[in-house]
């Protein structure tokens, strides 16, 4: 499903990610594991079109992706969770997912889309894109705080609300990157076992990184 051939990136004179040629198949959970520093980010990040590579390859489902925008590799099928939180901190948690649904529908999810329009006014007419929504929040256990805002969530409840998003842009791969960091002993198994529970999918490739071997 995805493959590297070759990867590499070099910053001035160091070689941060060094000719990596690997390939991940539908079904498996992949785990990347290192100390701090190692390059498991920086490979990441060329993976899902973050950083250029200086050289090398990146292939989904067989398409060559190397040159293509973070946004294009998403819409290809690539969907990647960040070590810190990439969310719409003054939207609530619903329209949060609301709008990672709609993009899976075409929609557009610029700036001025987000200042210039009323989200209610637009979900009005989608009510089958909410009830959708609304099913991710129930499988995440947040249907009951839909209405707070991203902003005013607890660290660990905004972790559990990217994970969402994920889930409403329904990738082919789920790219983690140190899922648990910043959360508590007893927030954690909260993401694992929704990672676990992805990893039941056969049809879904999952690359998590880590540097903590208990996770």
């Amino acid at each position: 499903m995805l493959e590297t051939k070759n990867l590499m990136i070099r910053f001035g004179g160091h070689v941060a990610v060094n000719a990596v040629s690997c390939t991940f198949t539908p079904g498996t959970l992949t785990a990347i594991v290192g100390p701090n520093g190692a390059g498991k980010t920086t490979y990441f990040n060329l993976i899902s079109g973050q950083l250029k590579a200086s050289a090398g390859e990146v292939f989904l489902y067989g398409q060559n992706l190397t040159g293509q925008s973070p946004s294009a590799r998403t819409r290809a099928g690539l969907g990647r969770a960040f070590q810190l939180t990439n969310l719409f901190p003054n939207l609530s948690v619903l329209e949060n997912v609301r709008l990672a649904v709609q993009a899976t529908q075409g929609g557009a999810l610029g700036p001025k889309f987000l200042r210039g329009l009323n989200l209610w006014s637009i979900w009005s007419d989608h009510r089958a894109l909410t009830d959708r929504a609304h099913a991710i929040l129930e499988t995440v256990a947040m249907r009951d705080k839909q209405d707070q805002t991203v902003a005013s969530l607890p660290h660990g409840d905004q972790r559990k609300l990217e994970v969402a998003l994920l889930m409403a842009l329904d990738p082919a791969v789920y790219m983690f990157d140190e899922p648990t960091a910043g959360m508590s002993h007893d927030e954690a198994p909260v993401i694992l076992n929704l990672i676990r529970a992805l990893k039941n999918d056969k049809t879904k490739t999952i690359l998590l990184v880590e540097h903590k071997m208990d996770v």
